[in-house]
């Protein structure tokens, strides 16, 4: 996304695909709404820039329609695996799609909500959030921003004045309601539905929009029937993308079900996610994930998985033989766009393949180590050169490292005086808590505040803004 000032450029696109993808649904009548964060970086990029705190609360708490939008929110029909076990009883559960808009590039994107109220997929849920769960999203998109992972970007957090009741925290606790802005609340579990029910038209259609909208080919037709592999290539292609952010980043997302897999391959909807102090492959975000499947260095696995979905779904309308090869180029995709984001992460130009693969496996073997926190090295290590002495690297595990870093160039230079700090940028689950505990305690919001301020200045140190 671009964040430059734009126009306001309203577009519904999504009706022209019919009411067999969504329900109408009303937003639920809370009975306070206190604005907590407005995203100022990107409202002005869709042209809400100006909306005063009394419009802002007016449109993201109240769901006032924006003008010559949706005129009421649509809860998204889907299923999904979830934990790999198929679940056709979910969709919109806590939320809904609430407007369109094209950025200053053109793009469609989506404002989509979390915690606005009950809707037909509710089941047994209240469709509320939790102020903790909204806090929390805002510190993981902020976070994954700056450190160049795709993400939904978390654009408002309005407090409801409910107290909710959980199993997973303390209660009661204070509810929110949350809107991100993200290219696409299209998922996985979308065309998975619509195989599901055998609706071959539908997803005929449904192939041709997601490749007009999110994949630039504007005049494909649903007849076209090379289109489901080449939407196939495109989600494979920016999800090998995704995998490779998510462990550069030493992100841990928590829950990769099928469903919480976008079709624009885009980072969203974070439960229990966290990062992961040291290169742990086995460490996981979510307590209710036993065995590991959605561990650190398993999610590449999980989101090929995923994908696999996606190519069973599309089988509906097209031969198998078409799709496979797509798919099993993932994991050379992934390992290419693992290397370039080391490469990006570290501040380095990228050499030839095999240098970078070298590369790549001497970082990990002295990660593995655990003797240093993956922020702590590539903070030390920005531009390829350790900048400072340090006892952290003396050890014979980053011996390898140290010869072959030797022959990369910076690639940006490291002039921002965020790299004359003395420790990192970091966002562990002992802060996160630490934030949220001055929040509920003593509603004192300032450590979220300049939480968020040193993130995005970390983020513009990285860009070499």
């Amino acid at each position: 996304m671009n964040s430059p000032s734009s126009p306001y450029r309203p577009d519904p696109a999504i009706l022209a695909l019919g009411d067999a993808f969504y329900d109408p649904v009303k937003a639920a009548d809370f009975p306070q709404r206190i604005l907590r964060f407005r995203n100022d970086r990107w409202a002005p990029a869709m042209g809400l820039g100006d909306l005063s705190d009394e419009e802002w609360v007016r449109h993201f708490g109240r769901f006032a329609p924006l003008p010559d939008n949706l005129p009421e929110p649509l809860a998204l029909r889907y299923h999904g695996h979830q934990f790999r076990v198929y679940n056709p009883d979910i969709g919109d559960g806590r939320g809904f799609l609430f407007a369109q808009l094209r950025d200053g590039d053109g793009r469609l994107l989506d404002l989509g909500t979390k915690g606005s109220g009950q809707t037909p997929y509710s089941r047994f849920g209240d469709g509320r959030l939790t102020l903790k769960g909204g806090v929390r999203e805002i510190l993981a998109t902020e976070m994954l921003e700056a450190l160049g992972v795709e993400t939904s970007k978390t654009f408002s957090l309005i407090e409801t004045g409910e107290a909710l009741e959980r199993n997973d925290e303390p209660s009661p606790t204070r509810g929110a309601v949350l809107v991100r802005l993200q290219y696409s609340h299209i998922r996985i579990g979308t065309f998975q539905r619509l195989a599901f029910y055998d609706l071959a038209d539908e997803m005929r259609a449904l192939t041709a929009y997601c490749l007009r909208h999110y994949y630039g080919e504007v005049d494909v037709d649903a007849a076209d029937e090379a289109a489901p592999g080449r939407l196939l290539g495109h989600v494979t292609r920016m999800a090998a993308r995704l995998a490779a952010s998510y462990i550069t980043a030493g992100f841990v997302h928590g829950v990769l079900n099928s469903d919480n897999i976008a079709i624009t391959s885009e980072s969203f909807d974070y439960g229990p996610w966290r990062f992961t102090p040291y290169w742990d492959g086995a460490f996981t975000a979510a307590y209710f994930d036993h065995a590991g499947l959605y561990a650190f260095g398993r999610q590449p696995e999980a989101i090929y998985w995923d994908l696999a979905q996606l190519a069973g779904a599309l089988r509906t309308i097209t031969p198998a033989e078409s799709l496979t090869p797509t798919l099993e180029a993932f994991p050379s995709a992934f390992q290419a766009e693992l290397q370039t984001h080391i490469c990006q992460r570290l501040g380095v130009r990228p050499r030839g393949t095999e240098e970078n693969t070298q590369l790549l496996i001497a970082i990990e073997t002295a990660l593995s180590e655990k003797t240093v926190l993956i922020d702590r090295f590539f903070f030390d290590w920005r531009g390829g050169r350790l900048r400072a002495p340090s006892d952290f690297y003396d050890g014979s595990g980053f011996g390898a490292f140290r010869t072959l870093v030797a022959a990369y160039e910076p690639a940006i230079p490291l002039d921002h005086p965020y790299w004359s700090d003395p420790e990192p940028c970091l966002m562990h689950i002992e802060e996160v808590e630490a934030i949220w505990s001055r929040i509920d305690e003593a509603d004192d919001w300032s450590a979220l505040h300049d939480k968020v301020t040193a993130i995005r200045r970390m983020g513009e140190a990285m860009a070499g803004a």
